[in-house]
């Protein structure tokens, strides 16, 4: 097999995808489309191709009576650094960026959480790898975002394979340092998600190892500033945008094929690799209630790294939890809708 980089046109797209991710990262601001005419702007914090362009293909930027004010972000954790200096109200991130933002003490409030499918988080090896199985990774160079949900799998995957982070090389390397060391053979191993997942999948220069499936929650949050919390009027926007990100999800389970087009479109990915990710991971998502199984699931994240000294102190992750929003949601243990299996 053949071991390169992908075209550039590929993987700076994917540089500025998805809250899972871990690193540094400075922001875009703008007035974004359907802004409204209120005289309340919420600050939110997006990703390319995320919550923006989601709300907008289902048409749910539409008829507000307030102003949203976009900062685009290439990852969660400096998103939640927003948060915290109150430049944002609220933005979406993964599983684990709360988990590193509250281990440092940042004033964060997780306020909504969605739960779907795990096949997307993979441990991915290349094609002509000799590695079967995950205890096969033993002694070797795994890529990997820290702080990212991927480093959470990760971490999971070795600990039900018998083995330890002191057993393997890690490699703290952002997505797209880590593609191209992927493709140039200088990792033995990925850890990542989609739609890193179904771009390698794609190519054929790759395969899954293990994925996250029956090994983490599939969990991803909304996280608020708690002074935009306490401000009346913005928590009145805030339920109201959550509610319409929970309308056009759904719209993204219905629709799987248009959405692809569209975040095809604003992310530079192939439409059959961004179909193939909606259909792994993006279009599976279920709003679910910030309840009790999902605050003990992240609490257990949390004393896991806590336990590798890879945050600086343990913490009840309760207490950065405010559950106004949950309402009628269902159980965060709510299964994630599929589409059936995507292509590989």
């Amino acid at each position: 097999m053949r071991r390169h980089t992908l075209p550039v046109l590929l993987l700076l797209p994917l540089t500025v995808l998805l809250a899972a991710c871990g690193g540094n990262s400075a922001a875009d601001s703008k007035t974004g489309s359907g802004s409204g005419s209120g005289s309340v702007t919420l600050n939110v914090g997006d990703q390319k191709g995320g919550s923006e362009a989601i709300l907008k293909a289902a048409g749910e930027l539409d008829h507000l009576d307030y102003k949203i004010k976009w900062s685009t972000f290439t990852s969660g954790p400096p998103l939640l650094e927003a948060v915290n200096a109150k430049a944002v109200d609220i933005g979406a991130v993964g599983n684990t960026p709360p988990v590193f933002a509250a281990g440092a003490n940042s004033k964060i409030k997780v306020v909504a959480a969605s739960h779907g499918s795990s096949a997307g988080e993979a441990i991915l090896v290349p094609d002509d790898s000799p590695l079967k199985k995950p205890s096969d990774l033993r002694g070797k160079s795994i890529a990997v975002a820290q702080g990212s949900s991927a480093h959470y799998q990760l971490l999971a995957s070795l600990k039900n394979a018998g083995l330890g982070i002191g057993d393997v090389k890690l490699n703290y390397l952002q997505p797209a340092d880590a593609l191209a060391a992927f493709n140039r053979g200088k990792v033995d191993a990925w850890a990542v998600w989609d739609p890193y997942t179904s771009q390698v999948l794609g190519s054929k220069k790759g395969r899954v190892l293990t994925t996250g499936e029956g090994q983490v929650n599939g969990l991803s949050f909304q996280v608020a500033a708690p002074d935009a919390l306490g401000d009346p009027v913005k928590a009145k926007a805030i339920g109201d945008y959550l509610q319409r990100l929970n309308r056009a999800q759904d719209w993204v389970f219905k629709h799987p094929e248009a959405w692809a087009k569209v975040w095809a479109k604003e992310t530079g990915l192939p439409y059959s690799v961004a179909l193939d990710s909606v259909r792994r991971s993006n279009g599976t998502r279920v709003p679910v209630a910030v309840d009790a199984a999902a605050i003990t699931s992240e609490q257990q994240i949390a004393d896991t790294f806590a336990q590798l000294k890879l945050i600086p102190r343990r913490f009840t992750f309760e207490d950065y939890v405010d559950t106004r929003f949950n309402g009628s949601l269902p159980a965060s243990t709510t299964a994630p809708r599929s589409y059936g299996k995507a292509s590989s």
